[in-house]
C-alpha cells in the first residue's frame, strides 16, 4: 500500500538537491539523477491498489460513472461527504478522479484516493504522475509542514472488481522543472477492466496537461487511444476526466498572452459564448476528430455547451497560481476583457467518451458544490449513466 522503502531511504534526502535544477535536461544529465533513476522509476511506475468493496454488491442494469477533478483533494472531507450523500453522486459504480494527492503538505499529507475508497467502500487504483520536489504552486507554497510521500496523480475507484490495472505515462507539454513548482514525472492515464455484472468494460481516468498546447493535448489523446487498441481482451471502453480543453496554448506564457489578444480581437462575448463551452468546434477540434475517427462517441456522452470550470477575476487563489507563469500586467488585461462578461467566464474541460457503450443520456455537470461557504473543487463533476452493448 505504501511507497517503496527506497523512496524514503534514498530519494527524500536528495529532494532539496534535485530541486536546484532549473530544467529537466539539467536534472537528467546530473550524476545525482542517474544515481537515483532506478528508485524514481520504481515509484512513478508503481500503482497503489486496495479492495474495500464488499463482494455482494447490488448492481443495476446500467453503470453510473462520475468524473471529477477534485483539486488535489484540498477539501477531501467535503468531497467524500458529497460522494456519500449528494443525490446526483451517491452510489456511483466508478469514479474517475483527477488531481489526487498522496502525502502532500497542502492536503495534510493524506492519501486522498485511499481515504475516499475506504469511506465509500470502493476498490481503488492510484497512479502517481509526479514526485513533487516542492509543496506546490501559488498559495500551496505556504502550506503548513513538509511533504511526506510527495506524490500527486490520478485515481480510478469502483464498487466492482478491477482487473489488469496499470498506468500509461504521457509525454509532457511543459518542462516540469521550470518555474517554482518543480516535479519529476508526467501525466498518467489510469486504466483498469471493471467487472460490472451488467457487462465488463475498460475504464480510463484521463487528465491531459493544462500547461500545454492544443496540439499536445491531441498528441496525449492519441497516445492513449493507440495504447487502448493494443490491449487484450477487446472490451467496451469509457474514457473520462479533465482534458483541459481550454482552447488556449498554455505551453508558454507568451503563447497564452498572444492567445488572449486573439480572443479579444474575436470578441470576448463571442469567445465566452461560442468557444469556451464548445472547444470541439474549432480550437480543440483535432482531438475530438481523433476520437471520432477511432470509433469513440463523445457527442452523445456530453451535454453540449455545459461548462465545468468557472473563473472569476476576483478569485485570489486562481490569480496567485496564474501569476507564477504569466506577468502581472496580464491580469489588468484579463480584467479589462472580462468586464464585458461581468468579470467571469466558464469553460468545458471535463468529458466522457465511449466505445461499445450506450449512454442513457448525456452526462450532466453537478454545479454549485460548496461547503462552509467555499467551493469544494474548482471543477464541477460530471455524471453519466450507460450500458454496455
Amino acid at each position: 500500500m505504501f511507497a517503496p522503502l527506497t523512496f524514503h531511504q534514498t530519494l527524500r534526502p536528495a529532494f532539496s538537491d534535485l530541486a536546484r535544477f532549473n530544467t529537466t535536461r539539467e536534472l537528467e544529465s546530473s550524476s545525482l539523477y542517474r544515481k537515483l533513476k532506478t528508485d524514481i522509476d520504481r515509484v512513478l511506475s508503481h500503482t497503489w491498489r486496495e479492495d474495500f468493496a464488499p463482494y455482494d454488491v447490488d448492481a443495476g442494469d446500467h453503470v453510473r460513472a462520475v468524473a471529477w477533478n477534485i483539486e488535489r483533494g484540498i477539501r477531501l472531507d467535503a468531497v467524500t461527504e458529497l460522494l456519500q450523500e449528494h443525490p446526483a453522486l451517491v452510489n456511483a459504480d466508478v469514479l474517475l478522479l483527477s488531481e489526487v494527492d498522496f502525502g502532500m503538505a497542502r492536503t495534510q499529507n493524506r492519501f486522498v484516493a485511499r481515504e475516499i475508497a475506504s469511506a465509500l467502500r470502493l476498490n481503488y487504483a492510484f497512479a502517481p504522475c509526479y514526485i513533487a520536489l516542492t509543496k506546490g504552486a501559488g498559495v500551496e507554497k505556504d502550506a503548513d509542514g513538509e511533504n511526506a510521500e510527495s506524490l500527486h496523480g490520478n485515481a480510478l475507484l469502483s464498487r466492482f472488481p478491477l482487473h489488469r490495472v496499470h498506468s500509461l505515462p504521457l509525454p509532457n507539454g511543459k518542462d516540469k522543472m521550470k518555474g517554482a513548482e518543480k516535479r519529476i514525472g508526467s501525466q498518467r492515464a489510469v486504466i483498469a477492466d471493471v467487472d460490472h455484472p451488467a457487462g465488463a468494460f475498460r475504464a480510463v481516468a484521463l487528465h491531459l496537461d493544462a500547461h500545454s498546447s492544443q496540439r499536445h493535448r491531441h498528441l496525449q489523446m492519441r497516445c492513449v487511444l493507440d495504447h487502448l487498441e493494443r490491449l487484450e481482451p477487446a472490451l467496451p471502453v469509457l474514457i473520462g476526466g479533465d482534458w483541459n480543453t481550454t482552447t488556449h496554448d498554455a505551453s508558454r506564457a507568451l503563447y497564452s498572452i498572444l492567445g488572449y489578444f486573439r480572443r479579444v480581437l474575436m470578441g470576448v462575448r463571442h469567445v465566452v459564448s461560442n468557444h469556451y463551452p464548445y472547444p470541439e468546434r474549432w480550437f480543440e477540434r483535432a482531438l475530438f476528430r481523433e476520437l471520432g475517427r477511432r470509433g469513440y462517441n463523445y457527442p452523445d456522452f456530453n451535454t453540449p455547451g455545459e461548462c465545468t470550470l468557472h473563473y472569476n477575476v476576483s478569485n485570489i487563489t486562481a490569480n496567485l497560481n496564474m501569476r507564477e507563469w504569466v506577468p502581472n500586467w496580464c491580469f489588468w488585461f484579463i480584467t479589462w476583457a472580462l468586464d464585458r462578461t461581468g468579470g467571469s467566464c466558464s469553460m468545458k474541460l471535463d468529458w466522457f467518451a465511449g466505445k461499445g457503450l450506450e449512454p442513457l443520456a448525456p452526462a450532466v455537470a453537478v454545479a454549485q458544490l460548496w461547503s462552509d461557504n467555499k467551493p469544494v473543487s474548482d471543477h464541477d463533476p460530471i455524471v453519466l449513466g450507460f450500458t454496455t452493448t
